[in-house]
């Protein structure tokens, strides 16, 4: 690869608070506790005050192990919202009032951070131009309000996170804050709370518009990190009686040593009847891990049904375990953020992990680390360390039979397929190790699409000469490798085809998808080649448009993002004309060794 995608493992740099707080050792609906007021995404734009876990893989150079999580790549429909255009100044005099209430500010006017540029990636550092999502900034916020957050892709997941986090121009026709607040809102919902965090922290607290105060609530409680909420508790306050800020107003004064406050505080919002006793109890956990409260608080989890952004940060930060019943039916978003918590018991983490590494929350790199960190704890659970033996095996076998003998067993250990996935993903960079005069048998497809998981495009191509044209290997490789193959037609599809032991031949379908999208078979052959799948990969709805016109206009960041919405749920729920214009489209923008590595994903994982 020519460049390589920068690790994005946006590490949890933690606050003084969350260190005291810390004991020894979305989901569709919204992340607020019940009772706590609407969803972040829904509060009616108003207008801002006038105050202002790796680089893509490319053709000459495999990247490093991650480049997920870790990585600048983080990979529906589009609804009409009210504009909620506001000015964008860049300067404010220290006692003008905003909405954030009366705030005073102590850095100069030429230290502020600028609401005409927001994010934290220049092209310097991994991210996309600033121009790369165009000028139609409510049209990008309605899509990603829209988008429910689990995308199919784990490539998809990272490019995605690489697009929302690059510094990008705001266009005229929305707030910076309020599209901060709509990315880092999308952040959250893919489970990417430590980044997130960053776009949250690229607004100055007193520019926040309702919309982003309502975001940053959130984002603080993903990271558990109860003390991120203190500044923005005048604008919670005076955006309505949301008895959350309420608490968490409470919470900031016994940070502050303010005990009198903090207990009148919290009275009054259990007066009010508006807010579950549990959620009230956590606040006083808080309280008392600070020692302004009652330090005796129990916390009892009987009577809870589900687990919510306030349940899950303010027990995490105060080190009370979740029951397990609670994260067996938590939304994927806080299992990822369960895993991004350092503070957040190993098992939990552990437990969590398979998910978020095969969404691209954990790159290939910190996902073995985190094991191998379980794993040298005192007493490891059997299962684990088990499951590291086998890992540690891949890697450091005595000769390459065994190593590949490791990686073989350990492929297939995983219940399910997210598991069996983010096998292959911990094993990325032992399989780019492995010789290519090992024996790997016929068809080695799970070698090369662990390789490919991480970037590792230039070793996988270097088995090519030892697969069998039609095989699935081949077809992974006919994608992902960074130089066309050589022979690929309509007759190697349709080898490939009969084969094929996936549903209703999804997998020889997103081939020809792939082949098509990368321009790499010529029309006469994929429409021969479409006509015996029987599909139609010229399918047009609004959607194709929007991201074909994305294209041509060439706005990379606004492709990864109807890219990343044309991909959301699960592989199989995929319609391969969605593939075939999303790599199409990637390819056309520059972006051909994301394209590349989608489509080789879609052959793997299904």
């Amino acid at each position: 690869m020519t460049k390589k995608l920068l690790a994005l493992t946006l590490g949890l740099s933690g606050t003084a608070l969350a260190a005291a707080l810390v004991l020894p050792a979305v989901a569709q609906e919204s992340l607020l506790p019940e009772g706590f007021g609407k969803p972040a995404d829904t509060p009616a734009p108003r207008p801002a005050p006038t105050p202002s876990q790796t680089p893509a893989p490319s053709s000459t150079a495999a990247p490093k192990g991650g480049q997920s999580g870790a990585t600048t790549l983080a990979p529906s429909t589009v609804a009409t919202l009210d504009s909620g255009d506001t000015d964008t100044g860049d300067e404010a005099s220290d006692g003008e009032e905003g909405t954030s209430g009366q705030l005073k500010y102590d850095l100069p006017p030429g230290a502020r951070r600028l609401l005409t540029r927001v994010g934290p990636l220049t092209p310097e550092t991994g991210g996309m131009a600033p121009d790369a999502f165009g000028v139609r900034g409510q049209y990008a916020a309605a899509i990603m309000r829209s988008m429910r957050g689990q995308v199919a892709s784990r490539w998809g997941q990272i490019l995605l996170r690489r697009a929302l986090a690059s510094a990008i121009d705001t266009p005229d026709t929305i707030s910076g804050a309020d599209l901060a607040a709509d990315r880092a809102g999308l952040l959250l919902r893919l489970g990417e709370s430590t980044t997130a965090r960053m776009i949250v922290q690229s607004v100055d607290y007193d520019r926040a518009t309702p919309r982003l105060v309502a975001t940053a609530q959130q984002t603080y409680l993903a990271n558990a990190d109860p003390s991120g909420l203190c500044p923005y508790v005048p604008a919670g306050l005076a955006h309505g009686d949301e008895q959350s800020w309420r608490l968490a107003a409470a919470m900031c004064a016994g940070m502050s040593g303010e005990a009198g406050p903090a207990g009148w505080a919290i009275g009054r919002v259990r007066s009010s009847g508006k807010i579950s006793n549990f959620d009230i109890l956590l606040a006083e956990r808080v309280l008392g891990a600070t020692g302004a409260g009652r330090r005796s608080t129990t916390i009892e989890w009987d009577k809870v049904g589900r687990l919510t952004s306030w349940r899950f940060g303010l027990a995490t930060a105060t080190g009370i375990d979740i029951p397990a019943p609670l994260r067996a039916t938590e939304a994927g978003s806080i299992r990822s953020w369960t895993v991004l918590a350092p503070m957040t018991p190993m098992g939990d983490r552990i437990a969590a992990a398979p998910y978020a590494a095969s969404r691209g929350v954990l790159s290939s790199e910190a996902y073995v680390s985190l094991l191998s960190a379980a794993s040298s704890e005192e007493e490891p659970p059997e299962a684990l360390a088990a499951q590291t033996d086998l890992l540690r095996s891949a890697f450091s076998g005595a000769n390459a039979a065994d190593r590949y003998t490791a990686m073989a067993e350990y492929w297939s250990a995983g219940t399910g397929a997210t598991a069996r996935y983010a096998a292959l993903v911990a094993t990325a960079r032992a399989a780019a190790a492995l010789p290519t005069g090992a024996d790997v048998g016929a068809d080695p497809w799970q070698l090369l699409g662990s390789m490919l998981t991480a970037g590792y495009d230039n070793r996988a191509v270097q088995w090519v000469s030892k697969l069998s044209v039609g095989g699935h290997g081949w077809g992974i490789m006919a994608v992902g490798s960074p130089r066309p193959l050589t022979g690929v037609g309509a007759g190697s599809i349709g080898s490939f085809a009969s084969d094929d032991d996936s549903a209703e031949s999804l997998r020889s379908k997103f081939l020809l998808a792939g082949l098509a999208g990368l321009g790499r078979i010529d029309a006469g052959q994929a429409s021969s080649a479409a006509s015996d799948l029987g599909v139609d990969l010229g399918k047009q709805t609004r959607w194709t448009r929007a991201i074909s016109e994305a294209a041509e206009r060439r706005e990379p960041g606004m492709v990864a993002l109807l890219a990343a919405a044309g991909m959301q749920g699960e592989w199989d729920k995929i319609p391969p004309y969605h593939l075939y214009h999303i790599v199409r489209a990637l390819h056309d923008v520059g972006l051909d060794a994301e394209a590349r590595m989608i489509a080789a994903e879609a052959l793997v994982r299904v």
